[in-house]
């Protein structure tokens, strides 16, 4: 079985599950919309970015060069992997969390995935907190998020040294390098500039302190992002997924249902993204191993028989589940 962590996994498991039962009574799912961040809990989110790595950070990163498409109000829309971020919004799920969301490469495959085509807006997408669209968005705009070789990142020399010479700055000064930054982005306001600059200035790109050369923007970038973000001892990771599902029934009145997870690591012991991830590969597992889980062939945890099971052990066993809700 495939995709049977957090994202895709535990997502499926409850999707198919409203979608399921709203099919049985008579009733259309005309719009899907679904997101998921790790991220750290919020008195632990104290960078520039709001963020800290539970994973890859060279794949982070990746993942905010992919391009997205979804499907919105019947039509398919696209957004450039350059306008990513620009296409970053405020997002509610409890009023004690400033999210914003963006979508997730191509959404428009589970139309036919979910069995959902009478939906006329889907869309997966990520959760992150306010300030770290606009901060990436900079970094994409410089050429920070490219992997082609560069003879600039691969000796040890300052950052500011790096930092200028790459974007073509007429010296090394931070007055020359933030001059040139103002030449090649457009921030939001003038505070949204001050809090993005001072980020960086917090990342030390202005500074004297060596790069890790790693031959490229990327993973030159990616070494010191890793040594400055990352989970301390006694901080913890957040992990974040809602499903929001309007459906329409038979009679013509339609309601909004929600799914959703909020669970926090533990300081000492599982980050929530282990947690989330792992066990549900494992019980999967032990459900094939067992011989409960014996349909041939290669496949995802996309109908009820498959994910029945696995929920409520996930639930009974290890207090993982979405909270489902009617708006």
């Amino acid at each position: 079985m495939n995709e049977i962590g957090l994202d895709p996994g535990i997502d499926h498991l409850y999707a198919v599950k409203t979608i399921d039962e709203v099919h049985k009574a008579g009733g259309k799912i005309k719009s899907f919309l679904s997101y998921c961040g790790g991220l750290p809990a919020p008195e632990d989110s104290d960078n520039p970015l709001g963020y800290k790595f539970s994973w890859s950070s060279r794949g982070v990163l990746l993942a905010l060069r992919n391009s997205a498409k979804y499907w919105k109000n019947g039509e398919i829309e696209s957004v450039t992997s350059e306008e990513l971020m620009n296409s970053a919004k405020p997002y509610f799920i409890y009023p004690g969390f400033a999210l914003v969301c963006y979508p997730n490469r191509d959404s428009t495959t589970y139309k036919e995935l979910y069995s959902i085509p009478e939906a006329e807006t889907v869309i997966r997408g990520t959760l992150r907190f306010q300030g770290f669209p606009e901060f990436i968005k900079v970094l994409v705009d410089l050429g920070f998020l490219k992997e082609d070789a560069d003879e600039i990142f691969s000796s040890e020399i300052s950052w500011k040294d790096a930092l200028s010479k790459y974007i073509g700055a007429e010296s090394n000064s931070e007055s020359d390098i933030i001059a040139k930054i103002d030449s090649l982005t457009k921030f939001k306001d003038e505070a949204d500039r001050e809090r993005i600059l001072a980020g960086f200035k917090w990342l030390g790109l202005f500074s004297d302190n060596k790069i890790i050369p790693r031959g490229n923007p990327l993973d030159t970038l990616c070494a010191t992002l890793e040594e400055l973000m990352q989970y301390g001892p006694n901080e913890r990771d957040l992990v974040i997924l809602q499903h929001k599902f309007g459906i329409e029934w038979a009679d013509g009145t339609t309601e909004t249902r929600t799914s959703t997870l909020v669970d926090y690591g533990v300081p000492g012991g599982y980050s929530s993204m282990a947690k989330l991830v792992g066990v549900p590969c494992a019980v999967a597992t032990l459900q094939v191993l067992n011989g409960k889980l014996s349909t041939p062939g290669l496949f995802a945890p996309m109908t009820p028989e498959i994910n029945d099971p696995i929920m409520k052990i996930l639930k009974d066993e290890y207090d993982i589940y979405l909270t489902e809700k009617t708006l």
